[in-house]
């Protein structure tokens, strides 16, 4: 009986731990937080939070406008010509991997996934 618990504790030992490992390499790195800012579905700016200096970005789609800030490295929509302002309520773009959305706008703020290099556009 005691050898069947050690094998049990052994074996969610070891998943728990595994899963632990995954989740930390599918998070982003603080040295290269690579953000990609998406309109109608292309990709406009593809942006090194840990290197972009402050900065505002107009976003246009269909006569309506989003205003992205980028603040002490991290990056929001501060204000948008929406009907209910849900990327802004989204606060900071954060670790956990859920994109900043704005629907009507047709506006995604998201981590770039790895696989190359890029340069800030300006």
């Amino acid at each position: 009986m005691k050898k069947r618990i050690l094998i049990i504790s052994c074996i969610a030992v070891f998943v728990i731990s595994a899963v632990w490992v995954a989740c930390l390499q599918t998070r982003p790195e603080k040295d290269m937080r690579l953000v990609e800012i998406i309109s109608d579905g292309k990709v406009l700016y593809e942006i090194d939070l840990e290197k972009e200096n402050d900065r505002e970005i107009t976003i246009t789609c269909n006569g309506r406008k989003n205003i992205i800030t980028i603040k002490d490295h991290e990056i929001y929509v501060s204000s948008a010509e929406c009907p209910d302002h849900t990327c802004m309520n989204m606060g900071k773009l954060s670790d956990n991997g859920v994109p900043i959305v704005c629907l009507p706008n047709k506006l995604m703020i998201r981590y770039k996934e790895s696989g190359g290099d890029i340069d800030a556009q300006t």
